[in-house]
């Protein structure tokens, strides 16, 4: 996905880890929210209160999704599920763009 049609973007910007991932959210028409963001190179570990989807746009990283001693490596075009009330870690040695959706 390269662009959102009939969308509002908030204009102040989501910022963790002290700027290593920062996101912009958007509303589209249907009432959905998203945000777009950028993960700069690190590992950092998220919560998540509902489900997600993040679809990488640009880079590649590996992710493990709570207490699963595995990893999987996703790269642009690809995207993995995390489920409500859970966490994952993300390590990424490249600026890494993505869309995560809340479903």
């Amino acid at each position: 996905m390269k662009h959102f049609k009939n969308v509002t973007v908030l204009t102040k910007a989501n910022i963790y880890f002290d700027g290593k991932c920062v996101s912009h959210t958007i509303e589209c028409s249907d009432g959905s929210k998203k945000t777009l963001g950028v993960i700069f190179p690190g590992r950092l570990t998220f919560n998540t209160n509902a489900p997600e989807r993040m679809q990488i746009t640009d880079g590649t990283c590996r992710v493990r999704i709570a207490q699963d001693p595995s990893s999987q490596q996703y790269q642009a075009g690809q995207s993995f599920s995390i489920p409500a009330n859970s966490s994952f870690e993300i390590e990424t040695e490249e600026v890494l763009n993505y869309i995560c959706h809340f479903e």
